[in-house]
């Protein structure tokens, strides 16, 4: 698997923005170009996938999404994207941007973090039109390098709140400040994952009870804070284990784990397979 840590960079379609859309007949790069990136890697950026019309098959973190008419896949920095063999669907966008670009917009976009570990969002007829309608304007803003970048972000922050809206349908809108908690929960074990923070650790740094913030984990994800983590630990290493060849004992250092036989039958518990099944059947894909 490649890395394409420098797609946007080299790829952007504004001079000072690292963003980049493609739609049929727009956008396209020769097919010498895309076979150097190969079918799967781990992106570095953010990607949406809206299907308009037809069928398109996605995988992300090693499973599979149908995406069909009026649906959108997103795909987070440090996911696996695994990209179809044959070209699919008959309308669709497909827009990448990175932290840059989301840094520049007046607010934050909470689905964005996945709160519900849900990359697919389905939308009405009325909201999928108006996505339509802003992802033709950021098309034809695309068009011309040299496009004020005030006049994509002010696209941009439209698109991230017409898809937010959708995320958080009626009957799941949270309340802002239990998603906040939630939110720094989830930056905490991101920045701090294979330091394995304690609950009562993670706790204390959010000002929360134990209680408090086993309520607010478990709302948001289905998970106890403790098997959160774990699941994200092993998620990691599955991540890992897809595009190196570190070995066993190297993994489980890398992930903080101090006793390799340990985190061999954590992985196994959580899984189902051991590791080297779990390697055996990534080959055979």
């Amino acid at each position: 698997m490649r890395n394409i840590e420098p797609f946007l960079d080299l790829f952007k379609q504004n001079r000072k923005l690292p963003i980049r859309l493609i739609s049929p007949g727009f956008g396209h790069l020769p097919p010498e170009i895309i076979d150097t990136y190969g079918l799967t890697h781990r992106k570095t950026y953010y990607f949406l996938i809206f299907m308009l019309e037809g069928l398109t098959h996605h995988g992300v973190d090693l499973q599979q999404f149908d995406v069909r008419n009026n649906e959108l896949l997103f795909i987070l920095p440090h996911q696996i994207h695994q990209l179809p063999a044959t070209k699919q669907g008959t309308d669709y966008f497909k827009l990448g941007f990175d932290e840059n670009c989301l840094s520049l917009l007046p607010k934050q976009y909470p689905f964005l973090i996945n709160p519900f570990n849900a990359q697919k969002i389905t939308f009405t007829p009325p909201a999928a039109a108006r996505l339509k309608s802003v992802f033709e304007i950021l098309r034809e803003l695309l068009s011309v390098m040299d496009t004020s970048p005030e006049l994509i972000l002010a696209h941009l922050n439209s698109l991230l709140t017409e898809i937010n809206a959708a995320y958080f349908s009626a009957d799941k809108r949270p309340a802002d400040d239990r998603l906040s908690k939630y939110t720094r929960f989830k930056r905490l074990v991101e920045d701090n994952l294979a330091d394995h923070l304690t609950v009562n650790d993670i706790a204390e740094k959010l000002g929360l009870n134990t209680n408090s913030l086993y309520n607010i984990v478990k709302h948001y994800s289905g998970l106890s804070p403790k098997a959160f983590i774990t699941n994200r630990l092993i998620l990691e290493a599955k991540r890992r284990l897809y595009y190196s060849e570190s070995s066993i004992k190297e993994l489980a250092y890398d992930l903080g784990f101090n006793d390799p036989e340990y985190f061999s039958r954590l992985f196994k518990k959580v899984t189902g397979k051991t590791i080297a099944t779990f390697v055996q059947d990534l080959s055979g894909n």
